[in-house]
């Protein structure tokens, strides 16, 4: 693994399938959020926001085209431009997309966070994952979708959590999981088609993201305290940063990887 260096801003005003892992981290267990009525949500008024980017630093790595050839459905969903690895995407502006990240310490242990309604989808589509990397609290339902005319297999593969492998058909419902320990990251594969592969965030509490298209994140309505800020990414491992914030802070913090 290449060695990542860490380039701290703070100023004011920061927003995760294709091939390869990356470093796996276990983080304490956290326990499933309890009921919404005595659960915490985030202070979007009086907390603070933490905003930033994780830029890449160094040359461009050229991503792979993927061989989807031996499944003629696959192959022809992407006939028009063939399917890249998503290992690493480098944006136009310099900042890397799919890196997750989260308050990894600092938030108080008898704090439960309520877990949002909503669950958070994840599409088979093209014969991949999409999103490729996203996050969601423990308990919090992921919706799996199949969108492709062809059978597809979920096979998530944690090291805290149950291991599960099931298979979704096309036109079948959709279906509905969750994880009940926290666990940065799971990772997620198809038994059939062996380049499809998708990363879940699970984290305790609310305090995530995942850099999209501009490499941006933020973290928003965060009680005053320090904080232990991490950034994690499937080729580049994890990094860490502390950050003091205090009611009503906008604080900047970016990340910088040298690839």
């Amino acid at each position: 693994m290449k060695k990542i260096w860490i380039a701290v801003g703070v100023v004011s005003a920061l927003a995760l399938a294709g091939c390869g892992g990356g470093e796996k981290t276990q983080t304490k267990q956290a326990e499933t959020a309890a009921p919404a009525g005595g659960a915490a949500t985030p202070d979007l008024a009086n907390g603070a926001t933490v905003t930033g980017k994780v830029v890449f630093e160094g040359t461009k790595p050229v991503m792979k085209t993927l061989d989807m050839s031996a499944v003629p459905t696959c192959m022809n969903a992407h006939k028009d431009a063939p399917q890249k690895s998503q290992e690493v995407i480098v944006n136009d502006n310099g900042t890397l997309k799919n890196a997750f990240v989260w308050v990894k310490a600092g938030l108080p242990d008898t704090t439960v966070w309520q877990v949002p309604a909503t669950p958070v989808a994840l599409d088979q589509n093209g014969c991949m994952y999409n999103p490729h990397v996203i996050g969601v609290m423990v308990g919090q339902n992921i919706d799996i979708k199949n969108s492709d005319p062809t059978n597809h297999n979920i096979h998530p593969m944690p090291t805290v959590n149950q291991e599960w492998n099931e298979s979704q058909p096309p036109g079948t419902p959709d279906k509905m999981q969750s994880f009940p320990r926290q666990e940065v990251p799971v990772a997620v594969k198809c038994n059939i088609h062996n380049w499809m592969r998708a990363y879940i965030g699970v984290v305790g509490n609310p305090f995530f993201a995942v850099t999209g298209d501009d490499g941006t994140f933020s973290l928003k309505g965060l009680p005053p305290g320090n904080y232990t800020i991490q950034v994690w990414h499937e080729k580049y491992g994890t990094q860490e940063q502390q950050i003091t914030v205090g009611a009503k802070d906008s604080k900047t913090l970016d990340f910088t990887v040298k690839g």
